[in-house]
């Protein structure tokens, strides 16, 4: 489970994100997975559950500020590489990350409740998990995919940024953990994400960042923003199956 922590948005030119880059780069080191990439950025995949009646999707847009979001996230197609349920909270101001590894082809299993193949570690993160996806009968709903640039503070992780790009969204109804999408639709354009994640309180440099380059706080919400593009009727109305 992730500490509580503030998640501050911002949508920006890529004009922008190079000077970010520059900027950060003295006081954040990159992730792992940014810092073995050619270009410091990886995919990110995500198949997002909600109810037949968008119950998350709807929470969102009307400001609830006590919601969640459902995801299953992957990297990519390698049948050895871990998927993660991850439930995603926002309580007012501050927001916190419930999350399950789970081997790749026990997925259908573990949704269905078999924690046999799960880490001590992971199953909390199962319970909380499966305990809202039953409670709004969730089922998958839409894909989103995009390249994530992070750095962060190596030392205790208190401090994150990340520039997400070229994200895309599409309809999906199934669990089919693919890469590829049919007809995405560009959430932001060719804009990108700028987020700015810290515990207690936001570093005094980070403050300067804002200030510097004019950086206008907004949400950016990549699952709510794929809905709003290509609409409601797209998500709605199907019948799904969690089984494999």
């Amino acid at each position: 489970m992730q500490a509580q922590r503030y998640e501050l948005k911002y949508i920006v030119p890529e004009s922008v994100t190079q000077a970010v880059r520059s900027f950060v780069s003295s006081y954040l080191q990159l992730d792992a997975f940014a810092a073995e990439a050619d270009d410091y950025s990886y995919s990110i995949h995500s198949i997002y559950l909600d109810s037949d009646n968008l119950h998350t999707y709807h929470a969102g847009n009307q400001g609830d500020r006590n919601r969640f979001k459902l995801r299953i996230r992957y990297y990519n197609e390698n049948p050895d590489s871990p998927v993660y349920l991850e439930l995603k909270r926002r309580h007012k101001d501050t927001v916190q990350k419930n999350r399950c590894r789970v081997q790749r082809n026990q997925l259908f299993s573990v949704l269905a409740g078999d924690t046999g193949t799960l880490k001590a570690e992971d199953l909390h993160g199962h319970a909380i998990f499966c305990q809202m996806m039953h409670q709004i009968s969730a089922t998958p709903r839409a894909k989103v995919s995009y390249q994530r640039e992070a750095w962060q503070n190596t030392q205790d992780e208190s401090v994150r940024i990340t520039i997400d790009r070229l994200v895309r969204t599409e309809p999906c109804f199934d669990l089919n953990l693919v890469t590829a999408m049919k007809n995405p639709v560009l959430v932001f354009g060719q804009n990108a994400v700028l987020e700015l994640k810290f515990t207690g309180r936001a570093p005094n440099w980070m403050l300067e960042m804002i200030r510097l380059f004019h950086l206008v706080q907004t949400g950016g919400p990549k699952y709510a923003g794929g809905i709003r593009l290509i609409g409601e009727q797209h998500f709605t109305g199907q019948r799904y199956s969690m089984i494999d």
